[in-house]
This record gives C-alpha cells, structure tokens and sequence, in this order.
C-alpha cells in the first residue's frame, strides 16, 4: 500500500515523516527518527526537577526519570478518537509496508541519540537534578504509547525483544487500541510479550465506540473485541485503561455492560482515569467534558460493587485516575525487575 497523503512518504530505504510535518513535531519537541517518534513527558521534566512523578511510579514502581515514552509508528493509526490530544490530523495511511520499515535496532538507536538531546537542555536548569539526568540517559522502563499506534509496526516482535536484550531494561510497557489483534497474537507466538499490555477501553458497546473512536476499519468494534478475550489468556501483565468523557460514555446506567466486558477480559488491572481537555483534542471537546476526581470516584466504587471481582487498589488525584485490581486473577502490584531480560 502506498503511504501517499498528507502525512507521509517514502524514500528508497525506510518511510520519512513529510517536512512540514517533521517541523511542526520538532517545535513541539519531538525527537524524530524516520517514522518513529519519541518526547518526554510531562511528568518526566518534573521528575527531572523533583516536583512529582507520574501515576505509573505510584502505582506500579516504575522510575519516572528513567522512563522512554515513544512510538515505532508515530503517525499511524486506524482510529481518530475524539478525546486524543496527540496531532492524529496528520495521520492518513493504514499500513505500514514491511519492507519499507526501519528495524529496532536502528530505530532504537536512533531515538535514544534524539532523546539524549532533549535531555541535555535540561542540564543547564539550575533546579534540575543531575543525578537523575545522569540516569535518565539509560533508560530502565519502555512506554511503547506515544503517538500512532504501536502494533501497526510489523517488526513490533522484534523491537520488544531487542529491548528485553539490554542490559539496563527492568520494564516495558506496550498501549494499543486493539485494532490489531493478530499482532497481539504474534506477540503471544514469538515470545515477545510487553511485561505490561494496556488496551484502550472507552465504550461498552458499538454504538459508543463508533462514537467515541471514530474508527477507519468496518470491522473495527469485532477487532477490538477479540483483542479483548486475548488478555484473558495472555501469561503477561493486562490492563484496560479506561477514558470517561462526560456526554459520551460515562453514564452510570452503562455500568452493567461495562462490567461484564471486563469480567469478559479478567484483565489484572483497570486504570480508569478522566478525559482531560489538553492538547488537540480542546478542537472537538469541551472542558465540561472532564470529569472530577470524585465523578471518577463515584463510577469506580460503582463499577467495583458491580463486578464483584475488582477492589480499588489506588488513585492518583492530580490525574484523575483510579486503578482496580482483579481479586481472583491476582498479581502483585510492584513491578522491581524484567525477568525474562537475561
């Protein structure tokens, strides 16, 4: 399939982000490496500065400063959510062509080099901590959620055991829309499993999740939903993360269907956390579109009794965010090391 459009194009070895695209992600403060992308967070700047760390220190023990959050397929993706926040106008082709893909290790490379030199500008902020900087250039904890979506990346295998391979990986943590379920699969068949695979969960029935997603595919809800069972059965950590958008799909009379979806997925975890009016997705959504940390609260006491299988394990207020923990498929919450890296 050709990846003509506006968002990319092909060179005679690997597909390129467009310039004008390529610029406005450099401004924006992306570092960029053929079609994969990385940033650093939010939380990650400041950790940098000792001013907090993100929910997933909170919850499952991950160093926030020594977290890579970045994307194999950084324009790419098969939905055009309402509440995303990342620039998914640019995005066009639904393939990538596996021979016009650059492999992981190049593109690993590549974006720890662009990563490294958004780290050094931080170097120079007198309120940083240079221990932490100093760490932060090898990283411990792989985010695979940037932007795009990460499975449509046909060496997504390869990458995940490239980084299980270095020496300094204690975690790796993989977010997909469940549009791809037979790369969920593959993972599954190569021995490639994320240590924690996250699907994005905002509706418990086709109509919201037309909705809400704006999906490309015409079979985009039965792909979602086999992506669903999978994590059942999958011998890695799962969690559904769910987005309430108010008006949308946060309704308390949708509490039963959601309930038995994830009854369905017997997933380990849910982190359900509030839309929140940032980035793009201020173009389609309004602010009185958010939820409060108790609207939160209250969905999740509700979903819990409910299920019956889910306690509430922790919150983090200043993102809006409540995770549950499934009782009878039970896991420790701590994540210390990667056991399968050596």
């Amino acid at each position: 399939m050709s990846c003509s459009g506006e968002t990319l194009e092909v060179d005679n070895e690997f597909i390129q982000i467009k310039p004008l695209i390529l610029g406005q992600l450099k401004k924006a403060k992306y570092g960029v490496s053929d079609h994969a992308t990385v940033e650093l967070c939010h939380w990650t700047k400041k950790s940098f500065k000792d001013e907090g760390q993100c929910y997933k220190h909170k919850f499952y023990g991950i160093s926030t400063h020594r977290c890579m959050e970045f994307s194999p397929a950084g324009m790419f993706c098969e939905n055009r959510c309402v509440y995303c926040w990342r620039p998914m106008e640019f995005y066009s082709a639904m393939k990538m062509p596996v021979e016009k893909v650059a492999p992981p290790e190049v593109i690993m490379v590549n974006l720890m080099e662009e990563r490294n030199k958004l780290i050094m500008g931080h170097y120079g902020d007198p309120k940083s901590n240079k221990e932490k900087l100093d760490e932060s250039l090898l990283p411990s904890h792989y985010a695979i959620s940037l932007s795009g979506e990460p499975t449509m990346y046909p060496q997504l295998p390869d990458l995940i055991k490239y980084l299980k391979s270095l020496k300094n990986t204690k975690s790796i943590f993989l977010v997909t829309n469940g549009q791809e379920p037979e790369m969920l699969e593959r993972l599954r068949d190569e021995n490639a499993l994320p240590t924690q695979l996250y699907l994005s969960t905002n509706a418990p029935n086709q109509e919201i999740f037309a909705l809400v997603n704006r999906p490309k595919y015409q079979d985009a809800w039965q792909r979602w939903n086999t992506s669903l069972e999978l994590l059942s059965e999958l011998d890695t950590r799962t969690v559904l993360r769910f987005t309430l958008i108010k008006d949308y799909n946060s309704d308390e009379k949708l509490i039963p269907s959601y309930s038995e979806m994830i009854n369905r997925s017997n997933v380990h975890f849910i982190e359900i956390k509030s839309y929140m009016h940032v980035g793009r997705s201020t173009n389609r959504l309004q602010y009185s579109n958010s939820l409060s940390i108790a609207e939160v609260r209250d969905f999740v006491d509700k979903l819990s009794r409910e299920s019956k299988t889910y306690s509430i394990m922790d919150e983090s207020e200043i993102s809006r965010i409540v995770v549950l923990q499934n009782q009878q498929r039970f896991t420790d919450r701590w994540i210390s090391s990667y056991s399968d890296t050596n």
